[in-house]
């Protein structure tokens, strides 16, 4: 159980990597291939909606198949998508490259929630949770300045070949050492429309669609074209930067677990995580020319208590039948990643329609919105039922 749970993590690892490293490859991407950043916002938004859509039959198959083969299968599909982007020559193939890499990562974490629901005690559950999500965000690190460096040695193509054969390689590793957890003997009837039907689940589902979506999107992509349209920075710059905040969401996703069990509350630790996170975006949008360390600073405060995302998941999860685990977390997990994708669909647009001086003007609309809808999460959010395991 051990080694094929330390699989699942690995392929987590390459799941953030994969959804944070076009940051980095904007400047090349843009030079050899003339993408432009509403290009790359569609690729990243395609990214994350094709993840969210794949989670609808990956909750059946983890119910109904287990989580060995339904990760293994598709990590596979993910390796082709890298395969796709390495040999791109225009943004459209960049684009498909991006939907096989959406569908390919899309069980991972769900997979290894799976087996925390099923085969731990659920008092332990969001600290796994989070466990999983800070090692993941290893692969934060890795598509910040590591990939940076892997780009001036071997070429962005080279690097995405080496990608392509580490994905599939873990994914032949999930299918021979991941064990499924027992099935839930006697299993009740139940659906999609059971959960939904679940007025206790309503506003942590608005909660997993608002809360996510501004740190994914701006690690994922923003930060690098801010960096360099507003700073003029160089490729290695971007990658220091998005270091430290992928460093800071690790560090937040570590704490949440802990701060759970000290504080003996889910709801008003995401609540108070979050107001956080609002400060900080609050004090991008009024500084946007700040530059230095102090950008520096509010972009790690943000990436850390932005970091809330296993906990809200371990909140929705502890009102979940069991028959309806694999479902249900699934379903939450659509939630949060959909909307990411949505909201790089929306970014992207808001970067072309005001993609005019002031340099900055593209970068605090964008702030302003993540504002509003993480300022919309938090009200409704207020109206939850807190409960712990």
């Amino acid at each position: 159980m051990q080694i094929g749970i330390a699989c699942l993590f690995a392929a987590y690892v390459l799941s953030q990597f994969y959804r944070a490293f076009l940051a980095v490859l904007t400047p090349v991407l843009k030079a050899e291939l003339g993408a432009t950043a509403e290009d790359l916002a569609t690729a990243s938004g395609l990214w994350f909606l094709t993840f969210a859509a794949m989670q609808v039959p990956v909750g059946a198959a983890l119910d109904r198949v287990g989580p060995r083969l339904t990760a293994a299968s598709l990590l596979l599909v993910g390796a082709l998508g890298a395969v796709v982007f390495a040999m791109s020559d225009a943004p459209g193939g960049i684009k498909l490259a991006m939907v096989l890499i959406g569908a390919g990562c899309s069980p991972v974490l769900m997979a290894g929630y799976f087996i925390f629901a099923r085969s731990f005690p659920p008092a332990v559950f969001g600290t796994l949770a989070g466990a999983m999500v800070g090692i993941g965000n290893l692969g934060n690190i890795g598509a910040s300045l590591p990939l940076s460096l892997a780009v001036d040695a071997v070429g962005w193509r080279g690097a995405l070949w080496g990608l392509a054969l580490v994905t599939a390689l873990i994914a032949a590793l999930i299918a021979v050492l991941v064990r499924d957890p027992p099935k839930v003997q006697a299993q009740a009837k139940g659906s999609l429309l059971d959960l939904l039907a679940m007025r206790s689940l309503w506003p942590i589902f608005v909660m997993m669609a608002l809360c996510y979506a501004p740190v994914a999107a701006l690690r994922g992509l923003w930060v690098g074209p801010y960096y360099s349209d507003v700073f003029g920075a160089s490729p290695d710059d971007i990658g220091r930067v998005t270091l430290i905040m992928g460093l800071a969401m690790v560090a937040g996703s570590f704490a949440y677990g802990p701060l759970e069990r000290l504080l003996k509350t889910r709801k008003y630790l995401i609540l108070g995580g979050n107001l956080i996170a609002l400060a900080t975006l609050v004090g991008l949008w009024l500084m946007p020319l700040a530059g230095g360390w102090t950008t520096v600073a509010l972009l790690a405060l943000f990436g850390f208590a932005g970091a809330s995302f296993p906990m809200v998941i371990a909140h929705g999860r502890a009102f979940l039948p069991a028959h309806l685990t694999g479902r249900g977390v699934t379903l939450l997990n659509l939630f949060g990643i959909g909307s990411v994708g949505i909201a790089q669909f929306i970014t992207g647009r808001l970067s072309a329609a005001t993609a005019q001086p002031p340099v900055e003007a593209p970068y605090v609309a964008i702030f302003l919105f993540f504002i509003v809808t993480l300022a919309l999460a938090l009200l409704i959010y207020t109206t939850s039922r807190d409960r712990t395991d």
